[in-house]
């Protein structure tokens, strides 16, 4: 069975003065078309609810938590993001849906693609028809 997800170690430069994080090269198995990021969601809204048919997306918690709800069709997984240097990299045709944001979260995603409204599965049930097919 497919992996719902993989962790991304985010290469970091430690000193006195703080970290220094740093994505390029290699790390992700794409090139980044598009970044955007997620602040100030309410602790009891989520985020998500949807999955992609192409695009690829790293999501890191660069500031506070939330959780990604990972599904594949007949897996589901529940996982914390918490720490800056720990990304998790979302393939396509994976469901996920973000929840239990902490106060001053800031979700940042580094997507394989643009925006393009036709790439979305928006509909569970299309979702769920999408994978039997």
């Amino acid at each position: 069975m497919k992996k719902l997800a993989c962790w991304v170690e985010i290469p970091r430069i430690t000193d006195p003065r703080g970290n220094l994080a740093v994505i390029e090269g290699e790390i992700l198995p794409y090139t980044i078309a598009r970044v955007y990021y997620l602040h100030d969601v309410p602790s009891d809204a989520y985020r998500g609810g949807h999955a992609h048919k192409e695009c690829e997306e790293l999501l890191v918690a660069v500031s506070g938590s939330f959780e990604v709800v990972l599904d594949n069709g007949l897996k589901k997984e529940r996982v914390m993001l918490n720490k800056p240097n720990k990304g998790l990299l979302i393939t396509k045709g994976i469901w996920r849906e973000l929840d239990n944001f902490s106060s001053g979260a800031v979700c940042l995603v580094m997507a394989s693609h643009t925006y393009d409204e036709d790439d979305y599965i928006r509909d569970y049930e299309s979702f769920l028809e999408s994978k039997r097919r």
